[in-house]
């Protein structure tokens, strides 16, 4: 089985290497269109960080959490009683003996029972709290990364539970200058609302991890043996996003292949917007049910005949379906919206060349 190795990204790379080289101060939500590598270029530096820093990663990818147990469950990395013999003094100065990097915030199983059954959230927080001052003064410097934080946007515990993390994110970075924090999302739309979110204006930070540019793609492909007809191919169809191209370098066949590749995902566009013409959709948007109007998608797809992106001025019902349904991506920061990729791009155009 052919290895895919780790392609390295100087620009992103050097970006959180300076964050966490300096005392935690700002949340830091790394953000970029769909498979764009954004969990693979935090999981690369994790490797590589130093002894003394000390990584919890949370991972919700793929989990249904609709309420606080599901949420307790996931959050923490329950010991069991051997295991958790060796680590039962962490309090105390002998972190040492932790693994490098956890998947959840290390617990006793008794004390996450309690916590479970008390149903406070609050409780939880102190304790996470805790556990990193410990490492804190045992010199070993927390980061904790949540992967697609997304998935609780609307789960409630005595009010949205976003907030109340968003809350405790700011108290472990601007106030008490304890562990840096990273939020990983792919949902553009969780993006729009956290960039205007008031609770967090001076606190947070956002980095993009964009797809590869240009040079990125030659230099990757050509580690695969790429001729440069090839490799021309691959960007003209592909772009730079990585999970298109580590397909390409699966096949012999890389011009049969990217024809496949475009024409399903043209077949998945025309049949989405096929079915909206025919059956219409509605869809949750600011805390209601709108219609989706087929006419409006068709204009917003429309802009990008001829140019790789365009301004918005706000997000409309038909903006959001177009990115839940992974064919745009839009750039709160830039107030820009473009094509998750090329591939989606070239599809676009071919579907919109009659409309």
């Amino acid at each position: 089985m052919k290895r895919i190795e780790f392609h390295n990204r100087d620009t992103e790379t050097k970006e959180i290497m300076d964050i966490l080289d300096a005392e935690p101060s700002l949340i830091t939500f790394a953000y970029g269109p769909i498979n764009s590598g954004k969990t693979e270029l935090i999981n690369n530096l994790i490797k590589n960080l130093s002894d003394n820093q000390k990584v919890f990663y949370i991972n919700l990818r793929g989990r249904f959490i609709s309420n606080y147990d599901e949420f307790v469950r996931v959050l923490f990395d329950v010991e069991n009683e051997a295991r958790y013999e060796r680590i039962k003094e962490f309090l105390k100065p002998v972190v040492n003996v932790l693994p490098e990097r956890y998947s959840g915030i290390p617990i006793p199983k008794d004390l996450f029972l309690k916590l479970f059954k008390e149903n406070e959230v609050e409780d939880a927080f102190v304790y996470i709290e805790t556990v990193l001052r410990a490492f804190y003064k045992n010199d070993q410097n927390p980061v904790l990364v949540i992967d697609e934080l997304q998935v609780i946007g609307d789960l409630k515990v005595d009010g949205l539970l976003i907030y109340k993390l968003f809350n405790f994110f700011v108290r472990l970075t601007k106030e008490l200058h304890l562990a840096h924090v990273f939020v990983i999302t792919s949902d553009s739309l969780f993006l729009e609302q956290v960039y205007k979110e008031a609770m967090l204006q001076g606190r947070s930070r956002y980095l993009l991890v964009d797809d590869f540019d240009h040079d990125t793609t030659m230099s990757f492909l050509e580690n695969y043996g790429f001729s440069e007809e090839e490799k021309e191919l691959a960007w003209h169809y592909c772009g730079g996003k990585p999970v298109y191209l580590i397909e390409l370098t699966k096949v012999e066949d890389v011009e049969k292949m990217v024809a496949k590749m475009l024409k399903i995902r043209i077949s998945q566009i025309s049949e989405l917007l096929n079915s909206l013409r025919a059956y219409g959709e509605e869809i949750e948007f600011r805390g209601g049910l709108h219609e989706v109007v087929y006419d409006d998608v068709v204009r917003e797809l429309s802009k990008l005949k001829e140019n790789v992106g365009h301004a918005y001025e706000y997000i409309t019902p038909e903006i959001s379906y177009l990115v839940r349904n992974n064919i745009i991506f839009v750039d709160p920061l830039e107030n820009m919206m473009r094509a998750q990729s090329r591939l989606d791009l070239l599809a676009v155009r071919e579907v919109m060349k009659d409309a």
